[in-house]
């Protein structure tokens, strides 16, 4: 983004029919704050062109790009209007375009923006009605650091990519064959990270074969599937899948719902893994950690959760602790732990998903979390952590035909007043 412009404005009008013109930059244009400008034929920015806009610019037919598409420096008013008039609207060419706020708005055809450039939002897009298709046009809808979108529905997402870039907590606006499925991201660490993700409404089975998984998986989910990726940087994320009667199949969510879970395609081992989840069945969602190395294909899936014979009788976690010396909830309490399994671990992470406290054979001589911190994170080691929600795994190995891992996740309140 440039801090000034030179404002000269050389636009030229080529009539392509009777009816509509096409709009022609070459040279530098600039739409000032509460000035309004339209095209109704198509917009093409050439490679000599520099279009700021900071006001509010309407565009009814194609959009293309082979310069400079961007707005001032702190400016925070500019809006491009995608209003379709006369049937799909091509959002095109070789320069990425740099919108502040975006708006798409067309009922003419579905999908109705074929985006093959790329398009960064730097503040709100505006999903009033039409779907953009990136996916069989290889364009890209990037959201910038606080950047967020509204109104997004079956009519109205992405089909295809999305990149979101920055430290800010995310809801994914994608979707596949008018269906809105988002994930969503809590906030990573830096404000150089990046992440990108796809919704699939197909079943992953012919390319991730749902036989090969690990013991403790029942079911797959196989109507659909998500694809999340760390694009840059090394944070670890709080993930969240959705569900949907629509799409997802009934075996999948139905109670109990602590047996609904986030699987993971590992590429390596060529295996659906377990990544647990904690689920909130108002919500209709599923959330658990992923590491740095662990990104890629993701699904739901149910495990098989009580019904694996234990080698205890109860397995009890006390989802709140308030480390106050009144001898009351003092330390995060697992009841029958030991019994079931000495061979276990404990993770606990705070709501941007960094491990602040980890260890094994949990219980064990005094070893429990006490609302210090023990782990990776911004605060000082062995420090109490703030008052707040965190997030917790439990990891414990039993024995059957093979030696399995059960996964628990679930919310952990701490209060230290």
């Amino acid at each position: 983004m440039k801090n000034t412009i030179k404002v000269v404005s050389f636009i030229l009008f080529v009539l392509t029919s009777s009816i509509t013109a096409q709009t022609v930059n070459t040279g530098d244009l600039y739409i000032s704050s509460g000035t309004i400008m339209s095209t109704v034929g198509a917009m093409d920015n050439k490679s000599t062109g520099n279009l700021f806009n900071d006001g509010d610019f309407y565009v009814y037919s194609h959009y293309n790009n082979d310069g400079l598409v961007s707005f001032t420096s702190g400016s925070t008013t500019g809006i491009t209007r995608m209003r379709g008039m006369f049937g799909y609207q091509d959002i095109s060419g070789s320069i990425p375009m740099e919108w502040y706020n975006g708006e798409f708005y067309n009922t003419k055809i579905q999908p109705a923006f074929h985006l093959s450039n790329e398009v960064s939002i730097s503040g709100t897009s505006n999903f009033q009605k039409g779907i953009v298709d990136d996916d069989n046009y290889g364009g890209l809808l990037v959201f910038e650091n606080t950047a967020n979108h509204i109104n997004v529905d079956d009519a109205s997402h992405v089909d295809g990519y999305v990149r979101k870039n920055g430290d800010d907590a995310f809801q994914f606006p994608i979707g596949d064959k008018e269906q809105f499925r988002y994930a969503a991201i809590s906030a990573p660490e830096n404000a150089t990270d990046a992440f990108t993700s796809k919704y699939f409404l197909d079943n992953s089975n012919p390319l991730y074969p749902h036989v090969d998984k690990t013991g403790i998986i029942d079911l797959i989910d196989n109507q659909e599937y998500w694809a999340v990726d760390r694009t840059k940087g090394d944070s670890p994320i709080l993930l969240t899948l959705s569900w949907d009667e629509d799409t997802t199949p009934a075996t999948i969510y139905a109670a109990p719902y602590d047996e609904i879970h986030i699987v993971r395609w590992d590429a390596n081992r060529k295996l659906w893994i377990d990544e647990g989840g904690a689920t909130n069945p108002s919500r209709k969602e599923v959330t658990s950690v992923v590491t740095p190395s662990g990104y890629g294909v993701f699904t739901l899936a149910r495990v098989f959760g009580d019904r694996i014979v234990l080698p205890c009788n109860t397995l009890t976690v006390y989802n709140a602790i308030s480390p106050n010396g009144d001898g009351k909830n003092e330390y995060f309490k697992i009841d029958g732990l030991n019994e079931c399994s000495a061979d276990n671990t404990v993770e606990i992470y705070n709501r941007w998903g960094v491990k602040v406290y980890e260890t094994s054979n949990y219980g064990s001589n005094g070893n429990v979390f006490k609302g210090y911190s023990d782990g990776r994170v911004t605060v000082s080691r062995n420090e109490m952590l703030p008052s707040g929600t965190y997030f917790y795994i439990l990891n414990f190995k039993y024995s059957g035909n093979n030696s399995q891992t059960i996964k628990k996740a679930g919310y952990l309140y701490l209060d230290k007043d």
